[in-house]
């Protein structure tokens, strides 16, 4: 059963169908949070909080675009709402988390420097204006195409592939200061 019909069915009454789509999108709306806001907890209250308003606003749901289009759009403000609300947002996650770089084996000077290192990364993240970062972590964590990102964020293809290409060289000029002899990113962008 595809999305347009969950939901129709649910405009029906059907409860079951609504879980149906929860469980299909609950993981998707998490990572972008996540990678949006950093924070576990925060991540789990924008899944809540989406689901909440997208249950509540589902008869107004316009059925030119996908489904999974307006939940990401839903997604993607819900969490910019929750960064501007703060005054003081936290930077990351257990690093372990996040990026499951450490190991077991690994010794504790190595563990520090690592941490060190990937906290700066989400840091140099976070720096980034509202829209590139959004835009990047659409684009590199989601994997989502550049025609879909532009969908989800009411812009052009073109218009996103330069706020990714901006997010990768602010990026990169960042962590050039903190890592001077490795090349991170490559500033080159491919038409997704």
């Amino acid at each position: 059963m595809d999305d347009t019909e969950l939901i129709q069915n649910v405009l029906n009454g059907n409860q079951r169908d609504f879980e149906r789509l929860v469980e299909k999108y609950q993981s998707t709306v998490f990572r972008i949070a996540i990678g949006l806001l950093h924070n576990k907890e925060d991540a789990e209250e924008i899944v809540q909080d989406v689901f909440i308003k997208v249950y509540k606003s589902l008869s107004s749901f316009d059925a030119k675009a996908a489904f999974s289009t307006w939940l990401y759009r839903v997604t993607v403000n819900s969490s910019l709402n929750v960064l501007r609300k703060k005054k003081r947002q936290k930077l990351w996650v257990e690093l372990s988390d996040i990026l499951q770089l450490r190991s077991k084996e690994k010794q504790a000077d190595v563990q520090m420097v690592e941490q060190s290192d990937n906290a700066f990364i989400y840091q140099a993240m976070n720096e980034l204006p509202a829209m590139q970062r959004v835009a990047f972590i659409l684009s590199k964590y989601e994997e989502l195409p550049q025609a879909r990102v532009a969908e989800i964020l009411h812009l052009s293809t073109g218009a996103v592939e330069q706020l990714i290409y901006r997010a990768k060289n602010n990026l990169q000029q960042k962590l050039e200061k903190k890592f001077p002899t490795r090349k991170i990113i490559k500033t080159s962008v491919s038409n997704s």
